[in-house]
């Protein structure tokens, strides 16, 4: 059987029995959902779809498989996101390259998205949008994918992050209706739009050593570390949000678990009506909707 960090057993090993191997690995380090992230593990090694991997159980895998596979099995055990390891995460049903510099796109994120889209109904509108720490370009990249007549600019302070917002955006064929510049939120940034979004940073400074480690150690404290009590963000976004909406103009800010209050105040202190906090798929208060009043 496959473990980690062991030798490969021979060219009998097939796709499912490696794929059994990870999980029971996966279990016994005490992952949860173990057989689904191991047909994931498999699947990124073996340059194949997760489905693949149960469509081709019987298929035997050669030496350099396995190695591979173990390689990759190690650096999950030691806590590495499989989005870090494969360099890429899917949002939105688009591929996003990720690096050093961007925050791993969740899927509680693509609320932003939803939002949006809820208050927009016509995607043949010339929308013009704003993100502000924009990281992968993945909001906005899914917008301008459902909008095919929009355009929009995404500002991040981190140099690697704009280059990988800019070559997302190239690879999906984005390009020509999207800008990313580096800036202090919204610093850089002139003229109106038809909708702001924003996931910030949003975690409290003293609570960064206590993430897991599949985030406190591999995604930038550039993109986690919110001040002392997480809002310094949001209170930096929302003073220039009256000079950046368009009458009528659409805020949606991603926030942590129990900041929808907080945050709701500091948007309405910049003048601006809040409408709703939009819940996640898990059913927790994820986005705050507001408008320009």
């Amino acid at each position: 059987m496959l473990l980690a960090g062991a030798e490969f057993a021979g060219t009998s090993e097939t796709i499912g029995a490696i794929v059994g191997a990870v999980a029971a690995a996966l279990t016994a380090a005490g992952f949860d959902e173990a057989r689904r992230r191991a047909r994931r593990l498999v699947a990124a090694a073996l340059g194949l779809s997760p489905a693949e991997t149960l469509g081709r159980a019987d298929c035997p895998i050669t030496e350099d498989e396995g190695e591979r596979v173990s390689a990759m099995l190690a650096r999950v055990l030691a806590h590495e996101p499989l989005s870090r390891i494969a360099g890429v995460r899917e949002f939105w049903g688009l591929a996003f390259a990720l690096s050093p510099e961007t925050l791993d796109p969740r899927p509680e994120t693509e609320t932003l998205v939803e939002a949006v889209l809820a208050r927009l109904p016509d995607r043949a509108a010339p929308h013009r949008f704003l993100d502000l720490g924009s990281g992968t370009g993945c909001v906005l990249l899914a917008l301008l994918s459902e909008y095919a007549a929009a355009n929009g600019v995404g500002v991040d302070l981190a140099p690697g992050a704009v280059a990988t917002g800019k070559a997302n955006a190239a690879r999906l064929r984005l390009g020509v209706r999207a800008g990313f510049v580096r800036g202090h939120w919204a610093s850089a940034v002139a003229g109106r739009f038809d909708a702001v979004v924003a996931n910030p940073p949003y975690v409290e400074s003293g609570a960064l050593p206590g993430l897991p480690p599949e985030v406190r150690d591999y995604d930038p404290p550039l993109a986690l570390d919110g001040g002392p009590d997480g809002l310094a963000a949001y209170r930096a976004i929302a003073a220039d949000l009256p000079r950046l909406l368009a009458p009528d103009g659409l805020f949606a800010a991603e926030i942590g678990a129990g900041q929808g209050e907080e945050v709701s105040r500091i948007i309405s202190a910049a003048g601006l009506v809040v409408e709703t906090i939009v819940p996640d798929l898990a059913g927790i208060p994820r986005c705050v909707v507001a408008r320009r009043a």
